[in-house]
């Protein structure tokens, strides 16, 4: 393996000399997502492998180019999980395309985002020095946690090769319930919701249909349900897997899909099209043509941000603009460890 590392070091030592772009790729199945690939690839898939897993200490290690779908075997048959299920969005998804990209599923807001469940990992950056951050414990890091500062970061500031994650059991008992509802009394009952002690793990709406998800202890199920009411969706599973992987009908509909981060208890958002909301409100996927100015001022005035996830027209960027000060701190970050500038250039913004 340590060839393969040398290998990916050499091509990067090579482009940055050249100033040559890079494009750093595991199965690409998440290319659509941030800004335009461009450069030369720079192909991960042949740095993979579980490198350790101890399921009694709640931990598993494994280079970038690990399929997802061989994490999740190995964790499953030791009844664990990654708690906030990365969406794959193909067969070929990585486990460092899940760490670049950041991208959680329906669990996240109930059991933590991508950058909570890190604890370290293994990169090369811009100049092809092979960097080691945090490690594989939960208490590891004394002073700034560079570990997590590469998720989400989309391959900007180096190259994955390995990610430590700590893992969580699976929950003793599971049931998908449904109710129907508009938007507007689906925000309010998911608010209320959210201030009770209910074992939820994910909620979604759209059309007239709330469906939720209660994980946990069979008595603490049981009881919520009876407490929350609801017709039972029999294949549950099947379902929250067509909600990661944005295989319902709403995604299907023709037009730019936005991502908006909002505060979760914010009324129905006035934007014209079709909107799908998960985690209790936080989150609201809209189909729509509306500007990129109408959309990005709506998040903003609710406080949050908007993201143009699926587009055939980026040209008003992938993500929201950053203030002056935060992209100051951005470019400082790249500079240090891309000093040339070949690491996926423009995926994040177009000067980064």
């Amino acid at each position: 393996m340590q060839d393969v590392i040398e290998n990916l070091s050499r091509t990067i030592r090579e482009a940055a000399s050249r100033r040559r772009p890079l494009c750093i790729r595991g199965g690409g199945t998440k290319d659509f997502y941030g800004g335009e690939t461009r450069g030369d690839v720079l192909d991960t898939r042949a740095c993979r492998g579980i490198v350790s897993y101890e399921p009694t200490e709640l931990v598993i290690t494994a280079r970038a180019g690990t399929p997802l779908a061989e994490i999740d075997a190995a964790l499953r048959a030791e009844g664990q999980m990654l708690a906030f299920e990365p969406p794959r969005f193909g067969e070929g998804a990585t486990l460092g395309g899940c760490i670049a990209t950041g991208l959680s599923g329906p669990r996240r807001v109930y059991a933590g985002a991508v950058r909570d469940f890190v604890l370290g990992v293994r990169v090369l950056d811009g100049s092809g020095n092979e960097l080691r951050f945090g490690g594989q414990v939960m208490k590891n890091v004394a002073g700034y946690d560079v570990s997590r500062l590469m998720v989400g970061s989309l391959g900007t500031l180096g190259v994955l090769l390995e990610v430590s994650l700590k893992v969580l059991p699976l929950p003793v008992a599971e049931i998908t319930l449904r109710r129907e509802h508009s938007q507007t009394e689906a925000l309010a009952l998911m608010d209320e919701w959210s201030r009770m002690p209910l074992p939820f793990s994910a909620s979604c709406h759209a059309g007239n249909q709330l469906c939720f998800r209660l994980s946990g202890a069979e008595a603490g199920v049981r009881a919520a349900r009876e407490k929350m009411g609801g017709e039972e969706v029999a294949d549950g599973t099947a379902f929250w897997e067509k909600v990661r992987e944005q295989r319902l009908e709403f995604f299907g509909q023709p037009g730019p899909l936005w991502r908006l981060s909002v505060r979760s208890s914010m009324p129905p958002l006035d934007l014209p099209g079709t909107q799908l909301i998960e985690w209790s409100g936080a989150l609201r996927w809209l189909k729509s043509d509306a500007g990129a100015a109408m959309v990005r001022d709506a998040a903003a005035g609710a406080g949050g941000h908007a993201t143009l996830f699926r587009a055939e027209d980026k040209s008003a960027g992938a993500f929201h603009p950053l203030p002056a000060a935060l992209m100051k701190l951005h470019r400082r970050l790249k500079q240090n460890f891309d000093p040339a500038g070949i690491l996926n250039p423009g995926r994040m913004y177009p000067d980064l």
